[in-house]
């Protein structure tokens, strides 16, 4: 039995079409919306691009039409939304509703809007396509973050490894590990020191060590006698003449500041009164 569609396609199906449309002109929707002045014409080429849009929805269900045919058909779906949008534009600007915001959200087969990105959707089988359907895929939830409180009740004494050593185990291993590397630092220091011994050529002499804080009584000796004879080298003077003393100094400078200051700021007949009074008083 011969489908629909080969039905349609046979010679007298053909005729009879032609018959029905004699005497009238099949007229073509326009290529841009803006070309279209009337809102009933409008209205009719938006009804016939969503009627298209809802076959090619239908058609891309099914899965089993290969990868390219259902990416075609995605991108027509696409386009023909595209020129639907034109469509409401040009109605809203002739005076007719508003569908781009009364009209309903694209739904897909189960009722839930179709996923897109930057205005581009996929519906039916394209959704599961080789990269679409990560697009699709959710991030799983990052793990709640822990509060100070939290991570604070964790924090005991182990923490800080105050109670490491009461394990009975520790201290035996560490003990263990102290004379091994004891053991093995005495032996390395013996090996340096009998290669030294070697390239000095003093291999059967052990190094006595030099207490470099000693005093030889020699030594001692010898620097108390140097130090005696420089006090002996050194001159002894005799003075001639009186040296003042300390007291007697400081008072001369004294008088030396006095008079400093008197020539300064005295006048020359205050200067002449002073010297009177003074031999008036013998000083």
């Amino acid at each position: 039995m011969a489908r629909n569609a080969e039905k349609a396609m046979t010679a007298l199906a053909r005729f009879r079409q032609a018959q029905l449309e004699d005497g009238k002109v099949k007229e073509r929707r326009p290529f841009l919306a803006s070309e279209c002045s009337e809102l009933h014409k409008a209205e009719k080429w938006r009804r016939q691009i969503i009627s298209e849009i809802s076959k090619k929805v239908a058609q891309i269900q099914n899965a089993g039409l290969g990868e390219f045919r259902i990416r075609d058909l995605n991108d027509e779906i696409n386009k023909l939304l595209r020129e639907k949008g034109h469509w409401e534009v040009r109605i809203k600007e002739l005076g007719g509703p508003d569908y781009g915001r009364i009209g309903p959200k694209m739904l897909d087969h189960e009722g839930k809007e179709v996923p897109g990105n930057r205005g581009y959707k996929y519906f039916g089988a394209a959704k599961d396509l080789p990269g679409v359907r990560e697009l699709f895929e959710k991030e799983p939830p990052a793990p709640p973050r822990k509060t100070r409180v939290e991570l604070m009740k964790d924090i005991d004494a182990d923490y800080y490894g105050y109670r490491d050593e009461d394990d009975g185990v520790l201290l035996p291993l560490e003990q263990e590990l102290e004379k091994k590397v004891i053991v093995e630092a005495v032996k390395k220091w013996k090996e340096d020191k009998e290669a030294r011994l070697a390239n000095e050529g003093f291999k059967e002499e052990e190094e006595e060590e030099v207490n470099i804080y000693a005093v030889k009584d020699d030594e001692s000796d010898e620097d108390d006698e140097e130090q005696m004879e420089g006090d002996e080298d050194q001159q002894k003077f005799i003075a001639h003449v009186p040296v003042p003393s300390q007291k007697e100094v400081e008072e001369a400078l004294v008088r030396r500041k006095k008079m400093e200051l008197l020539q300064k700021y005295a006048s020359e007949a205050l200067m002449a009164q002073s010297e009177d009074a003074k031999r008036l008083l013998g000083l």
